[in-house]
């Protein structure tokens, strides 16, 4: 890769990394489906006004947007809300790889390799020490929302690529803006349901720079500009050689949660999240360092 590209890399992975602490903040102050019903609506206008719509069916659209966007993002939100760390949620969240190789496992009749079942098992170790830690500041709810979240990542991305295939000419700024818009109004549904008009006014009323910078950096920063570069780089590189810069997410999401948000972990939470990294990295490198 060029210097400028991995400079890139690099640059999504701090953008990717500080979302949590963002969203850690946002929640604080806005209801969780609210917060995502407005990052949909900020992510989707105006810009949808000047991107053409991915050339896939309309069908392939919404169900991407129910899954990838509407479930992953609001179970991802409503786990940070009921007591998840901004911190290990950036962690766990990234457990998706493997619940991405799983269901392409058994939909796409994909092969497991060795390297794939061996970080999956120490990954899963990993999670469960993690889920063991009930005292430490994190809730069993919150955990399992995030589970949740990162499943539906993993369904979302084998609907993508499905649904992506042989699609000439495909934009990954183009989909995240108009997935925005689908997404937006089941998620604002969702919110005036369970959230209740009420909480939309006092949200409103009571607006802060800090609700309003949690919006903008979700919107703009962690999706349109965050996305749109790794669209770049996924048009200049193989997937292979991108994807592990989101290896770094994880590592700067605990790196800030600590430094900004106080965040500390127990013993059996490091080690937890030792293992997991340990697991994505043999399941990402696993096959290069056996060569």
């Amino acid at each position: 890769m060029k210097k400028q590209d991995i400079g890139l890399g690099i640059i999504v992975a701090i953008l990717w990394g500080m979302n949590f602490m963002a969203i850690k903040f946002g929640v604080s102050h806005v209801p969780p489906l609210l917060l995502v019903s407005l990052r949909f609506f900020l992510v989707a206008i105006p810009a949808v006004f000047f991107l053409p719509r991915p050339q896939i069916p309309w069908k392939g659209l919404i169900a991407l947007s129910m899954i990838l966007y509407v479930g992953q993002f609001g179970f991802l939100f409503l786990g940070i809300k009921l007591g998840m760390p901004a911190g290990l949620a950036s962690l766990v969240y990234q457990s998706q790889a493997f619940f991405t190789l799983l269901v392409a496992v058994i939909f796409l009749k994909e092969k497991l390799r060795w390297n794939h079942l061996t970080g999956l098992f120490i990954a899963a170790i990993g999670i469960v020490l993690i889920a063991s830690q009930q005292n430490t500041g994190m809730t069993l709810i919150g955990f399992w929302m995030i589970i949740t979240a990162s499943a539906c990542w993993g369904v979302g991305n084998v609907i993508m690529r499905k649904v992506t295939l042989g699609v000439p000419s495909f934009s990954m700024l183009s989909l995240v803006v108009w997935s925005g818009l689908v997404s937006f109004f089941p998620m604002a549904i969702l919110s005036l349901f369970f959230e209740g008009f009420e909480s939309w006014q006092t949200a409103f009323q009571q607006a802060s720079w800090t609700s309003a910078l949690s919006v903008l950096y979700l919107a703009y920063f962690a999706s349109l500009i965050g996305y749109g570069l790794w669209g770049k780089l996924l048009a200049r590189y193989p997937a292979t050689t991108v994807s592990p810069f989101a290896l770094l997410v994880p590592i700067l999401g605990m790196s800030t949660a600590a430094l900004f948000l106080g965040e500390g972990f127990s013993f059996w939470q490091l080690m937890g999240s030792v293992l997991v990294m340990t697991g994505l990295v043999i399941n990402v490198f696993g096959g290069r360092l056996k060569r």
